[in-house]
């Protein structure tokens, strides 16, 4: 198994997130998290170097996408097998709904259109984005299946979510236990 490359703690606390990319839905939204890093898998990878260069674009971090379904855009190397293996198309390649630049993706709306097959993306500088973050089922195949270790799946990471988006409602402790009528 390759380490995962995004820590356990990476929306913890008092993390704030950069920014968000929202579904068209105007429901739901997924977090973007810190400001990346250019030591990831996609920064020394030829092929993803390659595809940049021919599109004449610059490659810089983009950070992590999402927060329950975590995808490290600076990791991820567009080998789409996160896309063969879920079962609820909870992701999609971007550039197939947006042709746009990675970096451009922050504060943008999504309706989901993309494509969701595993060869399906326009080149190398495409990324898996966790679109339908809030179908995710928790299987962990996704995670367990990417070369570079740049998916972590993580379902506790809602509350956190939930933070960042004011929704997060703190559940009244029920006060029952076993011996609550002592």
């Amino acid at each position: 198994m390759v380490d995962l490359q995004i820590p356990e703690d990476f929306c913890h606390n008092d993390v704030k997130p950069k920014g968000k990319t929202s579904h068209a839905d105007g429901e739901n939204l997924h977090f973007i998290w810190g400001d990346g890093r250019s030591d990831g898998a996609a920064f020394s990878n030829d092929d993803v170097k390659a595809a940049y260069e021919a599109r004449g674009e610059t490659q810089v971090p983009l950070g992590i996408h999402g927060t329950t379904v975590a995808v490290d855009w600076d990791s991820c190397v567009a080998a789409g097998s996160c896309m063969s293996v879920c079962p609820v198309q909870t992701f999609q390649w971007y550039r197939t709904e947006k042709d746009i630049p990675a970096d451009k993706c922050l504060g943008e709306t999504f309706e989901g259109t993309g494509k969701t097959e595993q060869d399906e993306r326009l080149d190398y500088t495409d990324k898996s984005q966790p679109i339908r973050e809030h179908d995710c089922t928790v299987c962990m195949a996704c995670q367990e299946i990417c070369p570079e270790g740049a998916i972590r799946i993580e379902a506790s990471n809602q509350e956190w979510h939930e933070k960042a988006a004011g929704t997060y409602v703190k559940m009244p402790s029920s006060g029952g236990g076993p011996h609550a009528h002592d």
